[in-house]
């Protein structure tokens, strides 16, 4: 299988949908490739184990299970470690397991040993790798995300081309424990493709930004805010829609048989009589034909048409599955089982690129981390289960027929439950998905499609709720900005009079300044400049004023006199 899911960033970011998407959405292909091709390609050296631990297929089929059983029991432990440290640390360390685990195997003196270092370790490290990009391509990838989810999941066809005809020739040239160890350093590109994961940064948001403001500049009205809630590592909400309640345990029912045909179909070969080369290389016609299937598919789940009916869609390609289990369980001869070949790789290319795709459609973007690792945890039961009872059932019986019918059964059941229920239970609301999605969101419509009534109703309720808030809040924080713009407005009237005035009491202060000066010096000059010629002048006339007082005295004295 594969696919994508969509992570919530923090705060949101758009998803550019291109750019530096397309490196990451290389390193998830090769990345899914690994972590899906790997407990089928490890089927090659069964044989061989066979034969040298003296087991029986059952104990065989248990690496391919642990394997299985790792990848997806430790979803939520991923979810938690995403979370907590980041998608590209958590790769890098899941690149060096994964590793570490097939070159211990190489040393292996039993098959208990095998068990932990492939299965447990190995198991761990693909784990590690598998959700986390995953996560990352989604955040790159949204309205192209049906196309990308297909691309994606072609990894796993790829590298199963690859890997069982390389396994089968490093089997023949170096043995099991040399084919394990070169694996083991082949898994060393994990980190490269860990490198790639470049995180986004996601911008603030608005009302974050104006509740900031508010608070900054002390405004007098008080904005009641709840303290934001911390975001659990792991939400069990989702348990409480029916829509994921219904996918998984139609999904646990379905694991149950999907990875059956694949582990057994080289060994059926082999059983028919035919060479070992011949018999792997029916998993790389599977692997051939799965290539083309995924891309696809996934162009078709992207129609505006098909994407509201995904989940049916899954459905029929689930059916396809099983049929195809049950008509080459018929097999006889090698036409058959490459005619089987070819008509699983299609179904089973198919069930790839939409099964995380009908996931995000029904719990939306903002859970699905934590419904992605909840998920893989239930169907890592089933994992463990359906090879090893397949295994169990071949040992008694002797005829791979019944594996395959049993494999059969169960994914056509799988499809029976999710179409039905769905039906039956989840209000049917067709409406063609947006033609924007934005900050990873999925489309409104495909998550009307799988959620209850009474969730539709709140979730409205709410958003209208929130809505309204965010508006009211804004016009009182516009309110309060003009409110404030004007106190600063009449603030800079008033310092503009004040100034005003002080400028002419400065000026009619100084104009008096200027005229006092002016008299005083005025006065100085008056009385410092005095020429001798003015002084004469007046000693003369007051000499010549006094000439005829003296005359005139003289001339009544003498008149007297006469008298």
């Amino acid at each position: 299988m594969g696919g994508v899911v969509v992570d919530e960033g923090p705060g949101g970011v758009k998803a550019p949908d291109g750019g530096w998407g397309w490196a990451v959405l290389s390193g998830c292909f090769v990345i899914t490739g690994f972590s899906y091709a790997f407990p089928k390609a490890v089927s090659v050296f069964f044989k061989e184990l066979i034969r040298e631990f003296g087991v029986g297929y059952s104990d065989t089929a248990w690496i391919s299970s642990i394997l299985l059983a790792m990848l997806y029991g430790t979803g939520p432990l991923c979810s938690v470690l995403v979370n907590r440290y980041g998608c590209r640390p958590v790769m890098m360390v899941g690149g060096l397991f994964a590793s570490l685990g097939m070159i211990l195997s190489s040393f292996s003196t039993s098959i208990i040993h095998i068990y932990l270092s492939t299965g447990v370790i190995t198991g761990l490290g693909l784990a590690l790798n598998f959700q986390p990009s995953l996560i990352m391509l989604n955040r790159y990838f949204s309205e192209k995300r049906p196309l990308a989810n297909g691309l994606a999941a072609a990894g796993s066809p790829v590298a199963l081309c690859c890997l069982s005809p390389l396994g089968q020739l490093l089997q023949y040239q170096y043995g099991w424990r040399g084919g394990f160890l070169i694996l083991g350093g082949l898994l060393l590109n994990c980190c490269a493709c860990a490198a790639l994961m470049r995180p986004l940064v996601a911008p603030p948001k608005s009302t974050q930004l104006e509740l900031e403001d508010v608070e900054k500049e002390g405004k007098e009205l008080e904005v009641e805010k709840t303290p934001s809630k911390r975001k659990p590592l792991l939400d069990f909400s989702v348990f409480k829609d029916r829509g994921f309640l219904i996918y998984t345990i139609a999904a646990s029912i379905m694991v149950l048989g999907l990875f059956v045909p694949p582990v057994f179909v080289v060994s059926y070969a082999k059983e028919l009589g035919n060479e070992d080369t011949k018999s792997a290389l029916l998993l790389t016609i599977l692997g051939f034909i799965d290539i083309f299937a995924r891309p696809t598919c996934g162009i078709i789940a992207g129609l505006k048409w098909v994407r509201p009916r995904v989940v049916y869609l899954f459905s029929f390609a689930m059916i396809f599955n099983g049929c195809t289990d049950l008509v080459g369980s018929q097999a006889k001869d090698y036409p058959s089982l490459v005619v089987f070949c070819v008509f699983f790789g299609i179904s089973y290319g198919m069930v790839g690129a939409l099964q995380f795709e009908v996931l995000m459609a029904i719990v939306g973007t903002e859970k699905f981390p934590s419904a992605i690792g909840l998920v893989l945890l239930m169907e890592a039961i089933a994992v463990l289960v359906g090879p090893p009872g397949a295994g169990r059932l071949l040992d008694a019986t002797k005829n791979y027929m019944y594996v395959f019918l049993l494999a059969g059964i169960e994914v056509v059941l799988a499809a029976v439950v999710l179409a039905t229920c769905n039906f039956l239970f989840i209000r049917k609301k067709p409406a063609e998905p947006a033609a924007e999605l934005e900050n990873g969101t999925v489309s409104a419509e495909m998550e009307l499609l799988n959620k209850p009534v009474a969730a539709e109703e709140e979730e409205e309720e709410e958003v209208e709720k929130g809505e309204k808030e965010v508006k009211e809040m804004k016009e009182e924080v516009k309110e309060m900005k003009e409110k404030e713009e004007n106190e600063k407005e009449e603030v800079k009237e008033m310092k503009e009079k004040e100034e005003e005035k002080e400028m002419e009491e400065a000026v009619e202060k100084a104009k008096e300044d200027e005229e006092d000066s002016e008299k005083k010096k005025e006065e100085e000059k008056e009385e410092e400049i005095r020429p001798e010629s003015v002084m004469g002048v007046s000693e003369e006339v007051e000499r010549f004023l006094k000439e005829p007082e003296e005359q005139n005295g003289a001339v009544l004295s003498s008149s007297e006199t006469r008298l």
